[in-house]
């Protein structure tokens, strides 16, 4: 039985505040807690119902493991129907972005996202099509939002996030930097070579003008229909999608 610290600290964690205070993070769900076990990341602690303690891989003799129940789950979950297990993660240290470590790969960069299932969403598409760095302005929600965390479906394991400004990076690199806008060159005749940075803009602003002021190639992704605009997380994946396509010409 968890006591009543236990439970009030564990909640404590679904505020940002209190993750930054204490450098943990939430993750829910089996197969989003294997994939971290099995990363880089250093787990703290681990509570889960009696049925998903055989579904857990080897674990370090250092992880906390506690058996809790439905009520105790149903306090200390983020999720309005828990998933039976979750983990606090320690938040690692903020890794120094290397500009050189982007040459020859194509990153995503996101203005002033807000929506941490936007977020989360562009993490897993980055690491479906092999993007190993998403670089965030320091206006976009945080990346360890419960909400975020759980819409990487494990791939934020994966992938490099960094926190920076972006007018200093963009400024400073040498890449091609692309920027996805509505009155663009055409995706379809863009020549996205073999690397650059893949700008995104905030879901009602758009890129900032900061920001759109650095930007070498305005790409648009051609609209057919009728609609205004696109939900900012399909509009990553789809020029993911056609930047891998050129790439395997």
């Amino acid at each position: 039985m968890l006591s009543k610290s236990q439970i009030s600290f564990i909640k404590s964690l679904h505020q940002k505040k209190y993750r930054k205070e204490n450098g943990i993070f939430i993750i829910e769900g089996i197969k989003s807690i294997v994939e971290f076990i099995q990363s880089s990341y250093q787990i703290h602690s681990i509570y889960y119902l009696a049925q998903y303690q055989s579904l857990l891989p080897s674990l370090p003799a250092n992880i906390k493991l506690f058996e809790v129940n439905n009520a105790e789950l149903d306090k200390i979950s983020t999720l309005q129907t828990p998933q039976g297990i979750i983990a606090l993660v320690h938040i690692p240290k903020s890794a120094v972005l290397d500009l050189n470590a982007l040459k020859g790969s194509f990153s995503l960069v996101l203005d002033g996202i807000q929506d941490p299932g936007n977020l989360g969403t562009i993490i897993r598409t980055a690491d479906w099509f092999g993007f190993k760095n998403v670089i965030c302005s320091n206006n976009t929600v945080e990346v360890y939002n419960p909400k975020t965390v759980q819409a990487t479906m494990g791939s934020l394991s994966r992938v490099n996030t960094f926190y920076l400004d972006l007018q200093e990076l963009l400024s400073q690199t040498k890449l091609p930097i692309f920027g996805a806008v509505l009155n663009g060159n055409s995706m379809y005749k863009t020549n996205w070579g073999n690397e650059g940075l893949v700008i995104l803009g905030n879901e009602g602003q758009g890129i900032s003008n900061e920001v759109m002021n650095l930007i070498t190639n305005p790409v648009t992704i051609p609209r057919v229909g009728g609609a205004e605009s696109l939900n900012v997380a399909i509009s990553a994946a789809i020029l993911c999608a056609d930047i891998n396509r050129n790439l395997q010409k």
